[in-house]
């Protein structure tokens, strides 16, 4: 065909769409500020989680410069002799940091290697219920949840694991296994309680938590006082201790308060893991926690997700419960055996980034601060609110992203790098 042949190509019509002209795109629902904002916060970059520790202890050692009696003697005549106040500085925070490094790590003072690794077993036995109960506060942030209320559900699974462990006869070894999985189910139950109340309802899982909390704190105390959790006997409102068959063998002997609990922990995290990141509900998780919206359009039942991840949230978080019955206060437990774990999880949680192996860590970070910050004042007479403060600085600049970026002149995620400008060459100019 010649070219004169050749027919012209067509043009199509107005509003006539071809497959050269692309349609409208679909509309997808945008997630609101909150879930974006919850999103960064919990499972952002771990040098956030670094850095907001670095910047913690960075406050905390003006904090104890600021409160140390010789600095603030030293400082009274700063103009005539700087050094002085310079070296009270350094005496200050290198003490008080090293008596808690002593307190959590290893102390140097101890004759041999035995003695001086029982701080190292203190802050491992501190940290397995931040860790089980981080790990459940963790597992529910994947899914977009805020479970807080870990106090409850580590009562719930110390009030029926406990009574297992204490009022039913068993064999070693099953016993222990009973008490366990009687406490495990309790959180998961009441963990779940929350979960379906969410489903079905609408209930914001935040004020249903808290509320549940205050229920399972009330009624414990009156199981503690007159139901089936209270000594026989006795008018402390305190249940009787843990039969022998139901406790945590030592994992290092009697001269150390290392248990059974924390390779329990060590298990957990695993099966976190596992179940976050390789099974099939797992993946569930992880798409409604990323977008709710796209996770109803591809199949996925949100709803039953959230009843899903409540059971397994409130379970990891009964598993601190019940390691409390049956490895740390075998002696009998009150109101108050959740010691304020249920409310620092939520802070190893996010320190941890809600990755299994992150709360880890974290979890274990958290048991040196609690193990340490006792050395810290019995050596060097730091207030141990320091301590706590330090803790609160932690979660304060990891919920404040933007802030350690803005310190640490770090790049927002996401953020194009500055394009540079052309080299143009004189040929090129002339051209």
């Amino acid at each position: 065909m010649s070219d004169s042949q050749t027919p012209a190509p067509s043009t199509p019509a107005a509003g006539t769409p071809d497959s050269t002209t692309r349609g409208p795109a679909p509309h997808t629902p945008e997630q609101s500020r909150w879930h974006n904002a919850f999103r960064e916060i919990t499972t952002g970059s771990a040098l956030i989680s670094v850095l907001a520790v670095l910047l913690a202890l960075v406050v905390g050692a003006v904090m104890i410069a600021f409160t140390n009696k010789d600095v603030q003697a030293a400082s009274g005549y700063f103009f005539s002799r700087p050094a002085d106040t310079v070296s009270a500085i350094w005496q200050a925070v290198s003490g008080a940091y090293s008596a808690l490094f002593q307190g959590s790590i290893y102390n140097f003072r101890r004759p041999d290697f035995a003695d001086g690794i029982k701080p190292l077993t203190e802050t491992l036995t501190f940290a397995t219920p931040l860790i089980a109960a981080g790990l459940g506060v963790a597992l529910g942030f994947r899914v977009g949840l805020f479970n807080i209320g870990g106090r409850g559900q580590m009562l719930i699974a110390a009030a029926i694991g406990g009574w297992v462990a204490f009022a039913v006869d068993l064999p070693y070894g099953i016993h222990l296994v009973a008490a366990l999985v009687a406490g495990i189910l309790g959180g998961a139950l009441w963990g779940g309680l929350v979960g379906l109340l969410k489903a079905r309802t609408g209930a914001h899982e935040v004020i249903t938590t808290i509320m549940l909390n205050y229920v399972a704190f009330y009624l414990v105390s009156y199981l503690l006082r007159d139901g089936f959790l209270k000594t026989p006997g006795s008018n402390n409102p305190q249940s009787p201790a843990t039969q022998p068959t139901a406790i945590f063998p030592d994992l290092l002997g009697p001269n150390y308060n290392l248990h059974f609990g924390f390779v329990l922990v060590i298990g957990a995290t695993v099966f976190t893991w596992w179940l976050l990141s390789r099974s099939n509900i797992g993946f569930q998780f992880r798409a409604v926690g990323e977008n709710p919206n796209a996770a109803r359009v591809a199949g996925i039942s949100v709803q039953r997700m959230y009843v899903y991840a409540m059971l397994f949230s409130g379970g990891l978080v009964g598993l601190a419960g019940i390691n409390q019955v049956l490895g740390t206060t075998t002696s009998g437990f009150g109101a108050g055996i959740d010691s304020g774990i249920g409310f620092d999880a939520i802070t190893v949680a996010l320190l941890g980034r809600s990755k299994p192996w992150g709360v880890f860590a974290a979890g274990i970070l958290f048991g040196a601060f609690k193990a340490g910050g006792f050395s810290m004042q019995a050596a060097e007479g730091v207030p141990i609110d320091i301590v706590l403060v330090v803790q609160s600085l932690i979660v304060l600049f990891i919920a404040a992203p933007p802030l350690v970026r803005t310190i640490f002149r770090l790049p927002t995620p996401g953020a194009l790098p500055r394009r540079q400008r052309p080299i143009i060459t004189k040929e090129a100019a002339a051209k």
